[in-house]
C-alpha cells in the first residue's frame, strides 16, 4: 500500500524483475531483504551488547567503503534484493550515513531504505536522512526508566532516545518500529508500560526474545518466551487483538483497540520463523552472512577488491545463499556456537545481554555515578550460594553492583526503634494463614496481633513434609507489605559510609539495589514461595548518627493471590547483609538487628501494623 502511493513505489512495482535463482536457496526460500553494517563503533558502552572483554575492532582500511557497499547494495538489488536496512554497531555515527542513504535512494529497484539505531543521534540527522530517501525507522530501546537506561549503557541519552522517536512521528514515519529485547530480572516487569507507549504514538513496540551470542553469557532462564509476554499483557488488556501479517514477517502482531501503535513479539528462540527466512548480512568488514545465527561467513570484501566480476561475485553470493541451513541449530545449540558478538553483527542490535542484577528505579532520579563491583558482575551467586535457614536466623549471600540514588523516595526516612539484638532477626511469618491465633515478638517489648491459619504449619503436609500452599482458589486482591532492618556500624565505619569513602564504592546505592534484587529473587531463595509478578519494589537507606546506625526500609508491592511479606523482608535482609559486605573491611564489630515486617495489607488475613 506504501509503494502503490507514491509514483516511486508504483513504477517500482510495475517493473519489477523475475526473481533471481542465486538468492533463492535450497528450500525455496527468497531473499529479498538484505542488512548491511556500516560500522562496528557505537556511541554506547552497553553492558549487554560488548562481551566484557571488548571487542577488537576491525582496521579501517579493511571495512567496506562507501563506494563498496553502494556497488553490492546495486549488485543484490538487481538479483531481487527489495529493501535494505543499514545497521551497525551504530550506522548514524558514520559520518558519510546521509550520502550513503541517498546513494541507495537511486539504485533502481530498492523499495525500501530502513535504518535500525540506537536514536542518540536520530533527532539531529533524521530531517536529512529523510530528504536522503530513508523511508523505515527500528530504533533501539529497552527500557523506559532514565536511570535503568544510564546504568545498562555506561552513558546518559534516554532523553535523546526519545526525542528521537518523538522527532520520527512528527515527521511522518508510520509506524515507528522500538526494538525491546525482554529479558527476566531486568525488563519483564515493564512490559505494560511499553504496551501503554503504544497509546497515544504510532510505535510499533517489538518484543524480542533474548537471544544468545557469543560473549553474552546467554542462559535459558532469563529468556521470557513470547507466550508468557502475551499472557501478561492479555491480563490487563483482554482485548487484545491479533493482526494480520505478511508470510516472510518475523513479528507476531497485536494491538489494543483504539490505541494508535500495536506491538510485535519476535519469536526467534521459542517458535523460530527460519522457514520463511528472506534475509542475507553483510558485516561492516565485507563478510557475507546468510545466518544471524550461523557461524559460517564469505568475505564479498576480498572478491571485491580483488577485481572479482559482477558475474563471478554473482556466483559466490548463490553459492553462499544455497548453503543455508533449513533452520538454525536451536536455542541451547546456538548458545555454545562460535559466533561474533552481536556489536559486530549488525542484527537486532544493542539488546543482547544484562548482567545479573535486577533493577527498579523511581521514573526521575538523581543521577549520581559509582564504581563498579566488578567481582558481583562477573562471578555472580547462584542459586545454590545464596544460603537460608528456617529458623529466625536468615543468612544470605549478598552480591555488589550500581545504582542510582532516589532523592524524591516517598518513604518515611525516620530511624526504627531498635534493641540490641547480637543477630539478624526475623519475625518468619507464613504467607498464607487465616484468622485464629495471635503471638508476641520479643523484640523492644513490642506486641503484634497477628492471625494464624490453626496450631498447625501451613508449609508441612499431614506427614510432616515441606509442601508449597496451593493459592489456586484464592481471589486476586491489592497486596502490600513493608518491611524494616537496622544495620549498628560503629563510629569509624559510620564515618566513612556518609562520606562515601568506602573503597568498594557507595554503601547506600548498593544495598538499596542489592535489597530490590533480593525481592525478585525471593522465590529462588525461599524453597516454598510462590513466585509473584512484582508490581512495585522499594528500598530506603537513611543514616541514625545517634546510633551510627544504617536503617532500612523496604516496600513490595504486587496484585495477586498471597501476599508479599517474604518479599519485604527478602529486600530488607539482602540490604543489610550489603552494607555488612561492603564495611567488614573496616570492621567485624556490625550488628544487624530488628529484620522484621512493619507492616501489609491486603489478602484474607486482613491488614497488620507493628505497633
Amino acid at each position: 500500500q506504501e509503494l502503490q502511493s507514491s509514483g516511486r513505489g508504483r513504477f517500482l512495482l510495475e517493473h519489477a524483475a523475475p526473481f533471481s535463482a542465486f538468492l533463492t536457496d535450497s528450500f525455496g526460500r527468497q531473499h529479498n531483504y538484505l542488512r548491511i553494517s556500516l560500522t562496528e563503533k557505537c556511541n554506547l558502552r552497553c553492558q549487554y551488547c560488548m562481551p566484557e572483554e571488548g571487542v577488537q575492532l576491525t582496521p579501517k582500511s579493511e571495512l567496506l567503503t562507501a563506494q563498496e557497499i553502494i556497488s553490492l547494495a546495486r549488485l543484490f538489488v538487481k538479483e531481487g534484493v527489495e529493501k535494505i536496512r543499514l545497521t551497525g554497531g551504530e550506522p548514524l555515527i558514520r559520518p558519510d550515513v546521509v550520502d550513503i542513504v541517498g546513494q541507495l535512494y537511486k539504485i533502481e529497484g530498492l523499495k525500501t531504505i530502513a535504518v535500525t539505531t540506537n536514536g542518540i543521534n536520530l533527532a539531529r540527522l533524521l530531517p536529512r536522512l529523510k530528504e536522503a530517501g530513508l523511508n523505515a525507522i527500528n530504533i533501539s530501546l529497552d527500557t523506559l526508566v532514565p536511570a535503568k537506561f544510564e546504568f545498562i549503557v555506561r552513558r546518559k541519552g534516554f532523553h535523546k532516545v526519545m526525542e528521537g522517536i518523538h522527532k520520527a512521528t512528527e515527521l511522518g514515519y508510520r509506524p515507528v518500529k522500538v526494538n525491546c529485547v525482554v529479558m527476566r530480572g531486568f525488563n519483564e516487569d515493564e512490559l505494560l508500560g511499553f504496551v501503554d507507549f503504544t497509546k497515544d504514538l504510532p510505535l510499533d513496540v517489538r518484543f524480542i526474545e533474548y537471544m544468545p551470542f557469543d560473549g553474552n553469557k546467554w542462559n535459558f532462564k532469563k529468556m521470557v518466551s513470547y507466550k508468557e509476554m502475551l499472557d501478561t499483557i492479555k491480563q490487563r488488556w483482554p482485548e487484545l487483538e491479533k493482526l494480520p501479517c505478511e508470510a516472510s514477517s518475523t513479528a507476531k502482531s497485536y494491538k489494543v483497540p483504539h490505541f494508535q501503535g500495536q506491538i510485535s513479539f519476535i519469536t526467534s528462540m521459542s517458535e523460530h520463523f527460519c522457514g520463511s527466512c528472506n534475509r542475507l548480512r553483510i558485516t561492516a568488514d565485507g563478510n557475507l552472512k546468510v545466518c544471524l545465527f550461523g557461524n559460517s561467513e564469505v568475505s564479498l570484501r576480498d572478491h571485491l577488491r580483488s577485481g572479482a566480476s559482477e558475474e563471478e561475485l554473482v556466483q559466490i553470493i548463490g553459492a553462499a545463499v544455497g548453503r543455508k541451513k533449513k533452520q538454525h541449530a536451536g536455542m541451547f545449540n546456538i548458545s555454545q556456537m562460535k559466533n561474533r558478538p552481536m556489536i559486530l553483527i549488525g542484527g537486532f542490535p544493542v539488546s543482547k545481554m544484562y548482567s545479573h542484577v535486577t533493577f527498579f528505579f523511581p521514573p526521575e532520579p538523581a543521577l549520581m555515578s559509582f564504581p563498579l563491583c566488578q567481582d558481583a558482575l562477573q562471578n555472580p551467586p547462584n542459586s545454590e550460594q545464596w544460603g537460608h535457614t528456617f529458623s529466625h536466623r536468615l543468612t544470605l549471600r549478598a552480591s555488589c553492583c550500581v545504582f542510582q540514588k532516589d532523592p524524591s523516595s516517598t518513604f518515611d526516612t525516620k530511624c526504627l526503634e531498635a534493641s540490641p539484638v547480637g543477630q539478624v532477626s526475623v519475625d518468619c511469618q507464613s504467607k498464607e494463614t487465616s484468622p485464629g491465633s495471635e503471638f508476641c515478638t520479643g523484640d523492644s517489648g513490642s506486641s503484634a496481633k497477628v492471625p494464624r491459619a490453626s496450631d498447625n504449619l501451613t508449609h508441612t503436609d499431614e506427614e510432616g513434609r515441606a509442601t508449597m500452599v496451593d493459592v489456586g482458589g484464592k481471589p486476586d486482591s491489592r497486596r502490600r507489605a513493608v518491611a524494616g532492618a537496622v544495620v549498628r556500624l560503629g563510629e569509624k565505619a559510620f564515618g566513612m559510609v556518609r562520606q562515601n569513602q568506602v573503597k568498594k564504592g557507595d554503601v547506600l546505592a548498593v544495598a538499596q539495589i542489592a535489597g530490590i534484587q533480593g525481592a525478585k529473587l525471593t522465590s529462588q531463595l525461599i524453597p516454598l514461595c510462590h513466585n509473584i509478578p512484582l508490581n512495585h519494589v522499594e528500598v530506603s537507606l537513611s543514616l541514625d548518627e545517634a546510633r551510627y546506625a544504617v536503617v532500612i526500609r523496604s516496600s513490595c508491592q504486587t496484585w495477586g493471590r498471597t501476599g508479599v511479606e517474604m518479599e519485604a523482608l527478602t529486600a530488607a535482609s539482602l540490604a543489610a547483609l550489603t552494607v555488612y559486605d561492603m564495611c567488614k573491611a573496616v570492621t567485624h564489630d556490625i550488628v544487624i538487628e530488628e529484620v522484621k515486617l512493619l507492616s501489609k495489607t491486603g489478602g484474607q488475613r486482613g491488614d497488620f501494623s507493628r505497633v
